[in-house]
């Protein structure tokens, strides 16, 4: 376990859990605790025998977003706010663009800021108690990390108007039916859910998940036309280089489960 302030970072090879550790705040995703989570994505990034990491929240919320009283002083001082909207921008694109699969173990509310870094991961499974909301207009706020950017490519133009510009609370169903989350679990087995989705993702080659995650993340930032053919190139690079590609064909053609040895040297990327 590392010594974080403001989270709870374990691991138990190939799986990291990172926890929002201030619950008696509803987990506030302040400038010291988004700060944390920026180093610890870095160095969960450094350990090559970790393939997942659960994110959650202590308590009773995921996150109840941003610390507002913290923005007072934070608006009166532009320099300071910008290098806070820096570190929170670079912090949610560095887990986006992990090596690392995250999964989003949405436990309680999930407001504002919180929305933000869930909308960051590559999967979320809520509670059945879960709450999900933007909420930044409800305090006059607007998104600055990435919100009203990813929030409309997740679950569509008009709902995600809808949510931005109500601030409405919806449950975990609803966020399950528009696409916000992909499963609903009952409070108390939550993490039991995350953990038999993580067993189920082990027994993927460990290359051919972080490639996957690598081409679906190009329809973030390619042109449709040009993230076809980088699609084209980069199965031809997987498929023609790496032992599990074909490791994958033979198990097939054989009746056998696969047995995946990861990348031919290094990480492939």
């Amino acid at each position: 376990m590392s010594d974080y302030q403001n989270i709870r970072l374990e691991y138990a090879p190939p799986v990291a859990k990172l926890t929002l550790a201030r619950g008696d705040k509803l987990n506030p995703l302040n400038w010291s605790t988004i700060k944390e989570l920026k180093g610890a994505v870095a160095e969960i990034e450094g350990h090559d025998d970790i393939d997942f990491v659960i994110l959650t929240g202590e308590g009773r919320a995921f996150s109840a977003g941003g610390d507002l009283e913290g923005y007072i002083h934070l608006y009166a001082h532009p320099n300071e706010f910008r290098a806070f909207l820096n570190d929170f921008f670079e912090m949610l694109n560095s887990i986006e663009a992990a090596r690392a699969i995250w999964i989003a173990a949405v436990n309680g509310p999930c407001v504002a800021g919180g929305i933000e870094l869930l909308l960051a991961c590559d999967m979320a499974v809520a509670a059945d108690t879960a709450k999900i909301s933007d909420g930044h207009l409800n305090f006059g706020q607007l998104p600055g990390a990435g919100g009203s950017q990813r929030l409309p490519r997740a679950i569509g133009m008009l709902r995600a108007k809808h949510l931005m510009l109500t601030g409405e609370m919806i449950f975990a169903e609803q966020a399950e039916r528009w696409g916000l989350v992909t499963i609903v679990a009952p409070a108390a087995e939550l993490l039991s859910r995350v953990d038999a989705l993580v067993r189920d993702m082990q027994g993927k080659s460990r290359v051919g998940l972080k490639g996957m995650k690598k081409l679906a993340n190009m329809t973030l930032f390619e042109p449709y036309e040009h993230g076809l053919k980088l699609e084209m190139d980069y199965v031809h690079t997987y498929a023609t280089t790496e032992p599990d590609a074909t490791e994958g064909l033979m198990a097939f053609k054989e009746k056998r489960a696969p047995a995946f040895k990861g990348p031919r040297s290094g990480d492939w990327k």
